[in-house]
């Protein structure tokens, strides 16, 4: 499982020009499976979002979670995480869970990140997503389970 782990000040979703999802302060998440992932995956990264400290404290350091600010996460299913553009210039998929094994995990990750506390907002699985986002530092952290 991988995952692009950005803050972000606000993120707004839309499929098919409608709003889907929203969130304002908190974590934008494009998640990724891997046909050899599991629930123990989702659970590991589940604990590793809500736990990461990437905000900033009143001293200005990166010292706070996601929880410990009251943000929220906009967790966003992308299976071009395990695109593979080593030979030619057409990136490869073979390396990313069907729909059929990846979406239930994806879901499974967003039940997992509630349970850790902190709110959820998902995107649409296989939909043609448009994501308008404000990005906060930026700080972007690549986290792979």
């Amino acid at each position: 499982m991988k995952a692009v782990i950005q803050r972000v000040g606000c993120t707004v979703l839309r499929v098919g020009g409608e709003v889907v999802s929203e969130i304002e302060r908190g974590l934008a998440v494009y998640l990724g499976v891997a046909p050899s992932d599991t629930q123990q995956n989702a659970a590991a990264m589940a604990k590793k979002i809500a736990a990461l400290r990437i905000f900033e404290d009143e001293n200005g350091k990166m010292n706070l979670s996601v929880r410990d600010v009251k943000g929220e996460v906009l967790l966003i299913s992308q299976f071009t995480l395990y695109g593979d553009a080593t030979h030619g210039n057409r990136p490869s998929f073979i390396g990313a869970a069907r729909p059929e094994h990846a979406e239930p995990l994806y879901e499974a990750a967003a039940r997992f990140l509630a349970a850790e506390g902190v709110p959820v907002k998902t995107g649409v699985f296989g939909a043609d997503m448009k994501i308008d986002q404000h990005n906060d530092g930026p700080v972007t952290i690549l986290y792979e389970c």
